[in-house]
C-alpha cells in the first residue's frame, strides 16, 4: 500500500500565528514557536514529520504563508 508524506514550508516572516492552521492539522503537525518573527508574532512551526500531505493547513491559512509538497511512497 502506497505510504503519502507531506513536507510544509512555513513563511514565518508573514505568519502572523493566528493557529488556525494547527486545529486544522489532524496529524498534529503544527505548533506555535517560542520565538516571534520581526513583526513581533508568534509564528508556526512544524513539531514532528506525522504529515501526510493533506494541506488543510495552507487551505486555511487566511494569509497563505503554507506551502505544503505532497509525495507518494510506494511500498514493493
Amino acid at each position: 500500500m502506497a505510504k503519502a508524506l507531506g513536507e510544509i514550508i512555513i513563511d514565518i516572516e508573514k505568519c502572523k500565528g493566528c493557529s488556525l492552521c494547527i486545529d486544522a492539522c489532524p496529524e498534529e503537525v503544527l505548533s506555535l514557536a517560542n520565538k516571534i518573527n520581526k513583526k513581533g508574532y508568534q509564528y508556526i512551526v512544524t513539531v514532528n514529520s506525522n504529515c501526510t500531505g493533506c494541506a488543510s493547513c495552507a487551505i486555511i491559512c487566511p494569509d497563505a504563508v503554507i506551502t505544503v509538497y505532497r509525495k507518494i511512497e510506494k511500498s514493493a
